[in-house]
């Protein structure tokens, strides 16, 4: 038979309000007698009556977690490490995506609302004044998109920009190109800024190409261009672009890092393995997804802070990325 509530207060000796604290309200039980009742309740399998919990806390002990595009590489490990986190605080994650679709995203963060203690926004493509409206009605913690007044985590994606281009220029590159990304991204942006800066600094060209989709097609679709510009180092927006980005490049003739070095960023399984192995930023998706679930939860208990944590990336040489030719 299931272990009840009063199964455990018997056994540990304590009261069944006790034991409901502990599950609720943990901080307000002594510590020896929680671990008590918690070591108990594991003992006889006892697991606490979810809806019953949230009619007596209010709190529905899930997270929304909100991502652009689930198909993108990018994401599966920060989700991964979000929803194994969570458990541990005995938390479920809910995961959406928007198929980078700023619409999707507004309607499904109206539909999570009451279903979920609290958001994680990753990469949204909503404007800054949607969001702050949004964000009246349950919590929020924001990756990778600055939001003033919200907790946030970055990863420092223009140190990265910065690094790659610095890369580039020291293997002799002189022309570069940044494919940025798709219109609207806090991140694209960012690459803008610090690669068209980390190149004047080096006495190099900067050509920007786009917006592009945040996709293989969207490199494929880039390639005539960065021909066109006579680049022979260019810095892609994500991975996936620059997979593709490589792909339409050979398609042309054109042989990578023989005459044209591309650099990726955000070190996925498929840049690895990729043919040339792609030269990358690499970003901490992981350690994004733990703090971002610890953030919402201090939010969630105690109204939060406009917490920023950056979290720095760094780049990753692999084949993809070669002298210039003379």
């Amino acid at each position: 038979m299931t272990a009840t509530i009063r199964d455990v207060a018997r056994a540990s000796g304590v009261h069944v309000s006790t034991v409901s604290r502990t599950f609720s309200a943990p901080h307000l039980v002594n510590a020896e007698t929680r671990n008590r009742v918690l070591a108990v309740a594991e003992d006889l399998g006892y697991r606490p009556n979810r809806a019953a919990r949230a009619l007596t806390t209010g709190r529905t002990h899930n997270i929304g977690l909100i991502v652009a595009d689930i198909s993108n590489p990018f994401f599966p490990p920060l989700i991964k490490a979000a929803q194994a986190h969570a458990r541990t605080r005995d938390y479920h994650v809910f995961v959406a995506d928007t198929d980078e679709d700023p619409q999707v995203e507004e309607e499904l963060i109206q539909t999570l609302t009451k279903q979920v203690d609290g958001v994680l926004l990753c990469s949204p493509r909503l404007s800054n004044r949607v969001i702050e409206r949004l964000h009246a009605d349950v919590p929020f913690v924001v990756v990778n998109r600055r939001i003033k007044g919200m907790p946030t985590i970055l990863m420092d994606v223009a140190q990265g920009a910065r690094l790659a281009i610095e890369h580039l220029t020291g293997l002799g590159h002189r022309r570069l190109a940044l494919a940025a990304g798709p219109s609207g991204s806090w991140t694209s942006g960012q690459m803008r800024e610090a690669a068209a800066a980390a190149a004047a600094a080096s006495g190099a060209e900067l050509v920007i190409l786009g917006p592009n989709a945040p996709t293989e097609q969207g490199g494929l679709a880039v390639a005539a261009e960065v021909v066109a510009s006579g680049a022979t180092g260019v810095l892609t927006y994500n991975d996936l672009v620059a997979i593709g980005l490589i792909e339409g490049l050979y398609e042309r003739g054109v042989r990578v890092p023989d005459d044209v070095s591309v650099v990726g960023v955000d070190d996925t399984l498929s840049g690895r393995l990729n043919r040339p192995k792609l030269t990358t930023v690499a970003m901490p998706t992981s350690a994004a997804g733990r703090i971002a679930v610890d953030l919402l939860l201090q939010s969630v208990g105690d109204g939060g802070t406009s917490t920023l944590t950056t979290l720095e990336t760094r780049l990753v040489v692999r084949e993809s990325t070669g002298e210039a030719r003379s």
